[in-house]
Order: structure tokens, then sequence, then C-alpha cells
């Protein structure tokens, strides 16, 4: 059985990428598994381009550097919080493993079970071909072109360090490497294979190298070929975790109550709203109540969030774009919406320019404090800050927006707090009431 899509390799010519994919595919095929239990987890740079090659397995695309974190989560949370059984695969590069390399190793010290395919070109080469903390002493990249002056990291001293379970070093071009790779996905446990390839887009023309020379280095430098670690005295993460916090057998929780609705909409076309205030002030909890109650009202609905780096300063806004059609596209070119309940909230939206881009029948709501900054007729003010918590503001607005427009029932932003606010949902009913109060 063959995993693997027929479908040009999208690599250069000579890229040891797609004998790493030939391999990984008849490894799977070797271990029978079922393509609907194994997740694929790829980092970016040329290995990333690996996702639509296996189409009938589940591919999680990540940030750079971040996918053994991404998996390991994705492990714990199906050992131990469903059935169990999915097998993981993490297929990253030498710069992903050099930016993430403490996820690497929190896995390995974890003994989590999942398998890291470290595809090792000794550089980074969608980027332009940089040396990485992979890149052996002498070896010319277009940041050393008169050769690395730092030797590289060895990582299976790293891994020996790290107590991890499983570690083989291969090259692409090994017969051995479709073995050796079915047999890190069966170790019950972190395992890494670390994979040298040619990237014969700049190691190649930098260093003049073929295949007989990489295995050359490889032994110069004392990077023994094959398994070299096969632990058997640890066990995964996730069964030691169960050992230590047994599930209890428990009355079955009831169900939950249906939720309320479907309320009536009177929404015949997208629309986008923009929600903007100041960090701290639940901005993005009134944003998520109007797309909840969009959603009980039965309408397609999406948030995007956003907010400086300081995270508790500044600005805080949000996106909701609700339609009565699925949403293909979630961006908001022009709000129909806007809603600015502070100074900081209103800085960011002038200079995004929504404001600017608005329909001439956008709507925008302001509070008082922020009239005199827009031009006469411009917005409808209204006492949000004066008759609300500053925290309460935000959802005021949109309680506001709803009665005025008519958009939404107001049953349903009060069945969406139910829904969402949790220990707070009093103080967030009387919120909306008021705002309501306000548009009335």
């Amino acid at each position: 059985m063959s995993f693997l899509a027929q479908r040009p390799m999208p690599y250069c010519r000579g890229c040891g990428h797609g004998l790493v994919a030939r391999r990984l595919d008849e490894a799977l095929g070797r271990l029978g598994l079922d393509p609907k239990r194994v997740v694929l987890t790829t980092d970016i740079g040329c290995v990333g381009l690996v996702d639509p090659l296996f189409p009938a397995l589940h591919t999680v695309h990540t940030i750079h550097g971040r996918s053994t974190a991404v998996a390991a989560g994705a492990v714990l949370a199906d050992a131990l919080c469903a059935e169990g059984g999915l097998t993981n695969v993490v297929m990253l590069g030498d710069g992903g493993a050099t930016i993430g390399l403490l996820h690497l190793t929190q896995a390995a010290l974890m003994n989590v079970d999942l398998t890291v395919l470290l595809h090792n070109n000794m550089l980074y080469g969608m980027t332009g071909g940089q040396h990485s903390a992979l890149t052996p002493e002498g070896f010319r990249t277009s940041t050393t072109l008169a050769g690395n002056w730092l030797p590289a990291l060895d990582l299976e001293q790293v891994l020996r360090g790290c107590h991890g379970g499983f570690y083989a070093r291969q090259l692409a071009t090994d017969r051995e490497l479709a073995g050796v790779i079915a047999e890190a996905i069966a170790y019950p446990g972190f395992a890494l294979v670390e994979i040298l390839e040619l990237c014969t887009g700049f190691g190649v023309p930098l260093n003049a190298l073929d295949g007989k020379a990489l295995r050359a280095a490889a032994a110069a430098e004392g990077r023994a070929l094959g398994v070299r670690i096969r632990r058997t005295d640890r066990r995964p993460y996730h069964a030691l975790y169960r050992e230590r916090f047994p599930v209890r057998a428990e009355a079955p929780p009831p169900a939950p109550a249906a939720p309320a609705g479907p309320f009536a909409h009177r929404l015949a076309r997208p629309l986008g709203v923009v929600v903007a205030g100041s960090a701290g002030e639940r901005v993005q909890t009134a944003a998520a109540v109007l797309a909840q109650a969009a959603v009980l009202s039965g309408l397609h609905c999406v948030q995007k969030n956003d907010y400086p780096v300081t995270v508790g300063s500044g600005f805080s806004l949000s996106e909701v774009k609700l339609a009565p059609a699925p949403i293909l596209y979630t961006g908001i070119d022009a709000p129909d919406a806007v809603l600015l309940v502070s100074a900081d909230g209103l800085r960011e939206v002038r200079g995004r320019g929504d404001l600017d881009r608005q329909a001439p029948d956008g709507v925008v709501i302001v509070d008082e404090s922020l009239a005199g900054e827009l031009p006469p007729g411009r917005a409808l003010a209204a006492p949000l800050r004066r008759a609300l918590p500053a925290d309460a503001a935000a959802l005021g607005a949109v309680a506001l927006l709803v009665a005025r427009t008519g958009l939404l029932a107001r049953e349903a932003l009060l069945a969406a707090v139910d829904a969402i606010g949790g220990k707070d949902a009093g103080a967030l009913r009387a919120a909306v009431e008021t705002g309501a109060a306000l548009g009335a």
C-alpha cells in the first residue's frame, strides 16, 4: 500500500527531501498503518512542501520550529483525552530544529510517543542557504562563505543528555532508511532520525559535495550512522501520567442543555464589525458574545483578534464577520460597523484605515469621550464608559449596535452571554441590557 500521491516532487533536482518522503511512504506501508490514524506534522521550509504528497494522512503545517511542540500536544491530547492510537510523525529541517531546539529536548525528556524525521542538509534552504546550528565547521553557506567557524551541534549527544529513547543517523540515500524510519515509528516513546542529505540549491554549489563526500564528512566528524540509541528502560509520558493520575470510574455527566434558539436575524448579506478599545477591557469578550449570538441565530461567523506585543497595555481589537452563507473570505475590507470605546481603540482603527475604508452608510458608534475626535455627524456618541464599567463598555456598544440596527435579537445576545459568560454572566447580562437601553 502506498500513501504517496502520484505527482511530481516539489523539490530541486537531487534534493534529499524527495528520498525521505519515499522512504517514509515505505515505512508506513511496512507497518500496515491506517492512514486515518496517522498525523504528519511539518515545519516551515522546503520540508513543509511534503504536505500535499500524503493526501490520505492528516497533515498539520506549523510555524517555524514549533512542529515538535504541536505534535507533542496532539499526541498527549489523543492519548489522555481521547481513545489514543494516533501515530504522529514530525518532519522538519535543521533550521526548524535549531529554532525549536528546546521543543525537541523537552519532548525527548518527557519521552512523548512521536517520531521526528530531521532533514539535515546543514543550512536553511528555502530562505537563501544561511548556516544553522547543525552546519559543520568549515562548511560554506551564504552567510559563511569562508567556511563556518563553529562546530555543529551533535544531536546524538543532545539526545543522550535528554535521556532520549531512540536516535538514529542515516543518509537520505541509505537503503536502510525506510527500515530505520519504521523502527522509529514503532518505538513506544520519543524517536528522532537525523537524515543527512544534500541541498542542491546551496550546499552542493558552495561545497562541491556529492553523496560519497557527505558520507566521508560524517565519518570524519565521528558521526557514526545507524541506530545509535535504543532504550528499553523508559516508558512514554502518557503511560506515566495515567499511572500518577488514574481515571476513576464516574457516572457520566448530564447532557448539556440544548442552547436556546435559533433566534431571528435580519442579515441578508455578509456584514463586518470592528470592535476596538483598550487591553484588559474585555473587547474580545464583547466580540465573542456577538459571534456566539450570530451562531445562535443560524448565521455563519468568524472572529479575529489583534493586540500589541505588550498584551496588557495598548489597544485591543476584534473583527467579527457574520453571514447567512458560508464565509469563504474572512477579511473585512470595508467594515459595516466600527465600535470605538477608548482612545487606544480609536488610534488603532485610524492607523489601520478602517474609518477611511468604511462605506458611506456604515455605522460608527463611539464613547462620548471620543465624539470630538471625529467629524460632526460621523458617529453615534453614547455614554458607554459613564453608564457602564470600563470592562463592559465594549459589550454595551455591541448591544447598542444590535438595538439600533435590529441585526439580531437582544435575546440572542443574552443567550450568548449565558453560553460563554461563566461566573461573569450576570455582569455581562447587565451590560447587554444597559447597552440596549442606550440604543432604544
